[in-house]
Order: C-alpha cells, then structure tokens, then sequence
C-alpha cells in the first residue's frame, strides 16, 4: 500500500510503499482495549501496605489474666479491635501487571496506527531537521503540516535541536520509533512521523 508524503508547504504530492500489514488492518477495538488497560496496568506502583495484627509492634504478653478482673478478655494489645491494633484484612503491595504477549501487542499497534491512517491523524514528512533550538520553527513547521491541537512526533534518531525547541509546548512530544506505544499514539490528536521512523517501525511489525 501507499501512504501520503506530507512536504513543507502541507502538500501531499509524492507516496512512500508501506507494508498493508502494518499500517492496513481492520480496527480491533477488543485487542486495543486489553493492550492499553494492560500498559497502564503495569504503571501501577501498587506499594500500598499496612500492618496485620501479627507485623503490629509488641502484643506478646497477655494484658491480664483470662478470669477474675471482670473485664473482657484479651490475648493481645494489638487485636484488631484494640486502638492501635493491627488491620484485619490488611492491604498488601500488589504486582498490577498483566501479560500480554508479543503477538497481540504487534496486532494492537497495527490496529492502531491503521485506524490513525484511516482517520488522517498520521503525518508522514521527510524529515524533520531542526537547526538551531528555538520553539518558533517547530510551530511553524507543525502549523505548515495541518497541526493545531497536540501531536507526537517519532523520529528514527534523536535530535537535541528538535527536543529542546519542543520542551516547553505543553501538547507536544517527541519520542523515538522504539519508544512509541499504544497509549502514547492514542493520546495525541496528531502523530508526526519521519519516513526513517516509518521503516523501523514497519520493521518491528511486519
């Protein structure tokens, strides 16, 4: 298949050939949604914790004698029902994660960037050179490409210049072709990609 070049000006004149695996599948909206929950799941720290009866400092000795004070009995100062006793069912540290393996993570990504496709939110430009690290270029070059809200843009190398004049946009990001995700390309309105981010990533599906 052929996807669309976008040159400096906002035109679309030339093409790129592109495997139809990769960016001209059907919209898998299941898959998707167990690949993201799955992602974000894993970002979960889960590191909350509290202190059973038995991890509860002290509460060795029996406070008084089981029969003739009249009063309740009592094993322990740290029961649960005692101020300063341990938690019942106390929360633990849990590992969130899910798997997912990497035959549905590639089909999720494909499905995705397919359906970016589809929807015209994918720019594909020749490149993306920025000589000097000023934020005023990065607009206007993003301004030429149709982009007005926010939009991620994947470059296959890193660029300093590029990162530096993008730091203090708030809707942008720049990120490499191997640090790209589901989460990330379906969270911007637009995603901005060079053809050398288009073949690694083609690469790593296909």
């Amino acid at each position: 298949m052929e996807l669309s070049l976008t040159d400096a000006s906002g035109a679309k004149k030339e093409k790129i050939t592109v495997s139809a695996i990769a960016f001209e599948q059907e919209f898998n909206e299941p898959l998707v949604h167990q690949v993201v929950t799955a992602y974000l799941s894993g970002a979960r720290t889960g590191t909350k914790a509290q202190k059973t009866r038995a991890q509860v400092s002290g509460g060795g000795a029996k406070p008084w004698k089981q029969k003739g004070t009249g009063r309740a009995r009592c094993g322990s100062i740290r029961s649960p029902i005692w101020r300063s006793g341990g938690q019942t069912f106390a929360a633990q540290p849990r590992d969130h994660s899910q798997k997912v393996n990497k035959k549905m993570y590639r089909g999720a990504m494909r499905s995705i960037l397919s359906e970016l496709n589809r929807q015209d939110r994918l720019i594909i430009v020749d490149s993306l050179e920025i000589t000097e690290p000023k934020t005023k270029l990065v607009k206007k070059s993003l301004s030429e490409y149709g982009v007005d809200k926010g939009a991620l843009i994947v470059v296959a190398e890193w660029n300093t210049n590029l990162y530096l004049s993008t730091r203090n946009m708030s809707k942008i990001d720049v990120r490499l072709a191997n640090q790209i995700d589901p989460t990330s390309l379906l969270s911007y309105d637009k995603i901005v990609m060079t053809v050398d981010a288009i073949r690694k990533i083609e690469g790593e599906l296909v």
